[in-house]
Parts: C-alpha cells; sequence; structure tokens
C-alpha cells in the first residue's frame, strides 16, 4: 500500500475498491468464459473463433491482474473465493452450454458491451480524480472495444458463410 498514492485519489478509496473488486470478479469469470467456449467451440470456422476467444481470454486473465495490483496499491485486498464472484459480478457469466460458434459468439459479444458500459462509468467516476485508477480503466476500455469488434467482425463473416 503506497500512501501518497492513497492521498492522490480525490475520491472515496472504499468505495472505488468495491468497485475495483466488481472489475475484478467480472475479469475473472469472462477469462473462464472465454477460455472454456475455446474448449468446446463447434461448428464453421471453429479455429478463426477458438484464435480470438483464447486471446480475449488472455486479455481478460491480464485485465484481472492489473485490477488485482490496483485493488493492493490502494490497501485492498482483491476477492479471494471464486465462488464470491458471482455475488459481486456486474457482467455475471454465461455458461458455453452450447458449443456452436455462433452462440459462443453472441454470449461473449452481451459480455463485452456490458463490460464497456461498465468501465465506461468507472472511467467518468475515476476522470480528474484518481489518474492510475483511470489509466488503468482506459486501457482496459480500449481493449473491450477492439474485443467486441473483433467478435462481431466474426459473427458477421459466420451468418455470411452460413447464408451461402
Amino acid at each position: 500500500m503506497g500512501t501518497k498514492g492513497i492521498e492522490i485519489v480525490g475520491m472515496d478509496v472504499k468505495q472505488l475498491l468495491s468497485v475495483l473488486n466488481i472489475a475484478f470478479a467480472d475479469e475473472w469469470l469472462a477469462h473462464y468464459q472465454y477460455w472454456l467456449g475455446a474448449k468446446v467451440a463447434k461448428g464453421p470456422m471453429k479455429e478463426a473463433v477458438i484464435a480470438e476467444l483464447l486471446q480475449h481470454a488472455a486479455d481478460e486473465l491480464r485485465h484481472a491482474d492489473m485490477i488485482a495490483a490496483r485493488i493492493i496499491q490502494l490497501g485492498g485486498t482483491p476477492v479471494t473465493e471464486p465462488k464470491k464472484w458471482y455475488d459481486v459480478s456486474s457482467c455475471g457469466y454465461d455458461a458455453p452450454e452450447d458449443p456452436f460458434v455462433g452462440k459462443l459468439l453472441e454470449q461473449n459479444i452481451k459480455g463485452e458491451r456490458c463490460a464497456i458500459g461498465f468501465y465506461k462509468k468507472l472511467l467518468e467516476a475515476t476522470q480528474g480524480k484518481d489518474p492510475v485508477t483511470y489509466n488503468i480503466v482506459l486501457q482496459i476500455l480500449q481493449d473491450e472495444v477492439a474485443h467486441e469488434e473483433d467478435l462481431e467482425s466474426l459473427h458477421e463473416d459466420l451468418e455470411i458463410m452460413l447464408k451461402r
């Protein structure tokens, strides 16, 4: 915990820690959803979808790491029990029960849209108040926007292919 680092935060640190733990839980659940989806994927364009899901899984894990580091810098503790991730998550988890690539893409597009909305609000809340968290959130938001675009492109290609 950095004393001076906490002093520069111009907002309620406990409230910020609570929101960061929501993000932490979301990132872990997103990581698992992507990773497992890549393992069970079936259907046309399977290899391209698997490659994209695995890349996104790695990004979500990196996001969880960034958020955990920030939580610790602020004197907090990341959610330590995976079963509690469900309790604090804002975006939830869509189990990849239907392994069809189209369904997996739809589930993950939905998750990315939720993440974009969540991080946009967190970006606005930290702007001008916590430059360190703001920059972390900005990096994550940029990734989430790119993820949504990647998934939508694959979904569009899949739909075109299935119509022919």
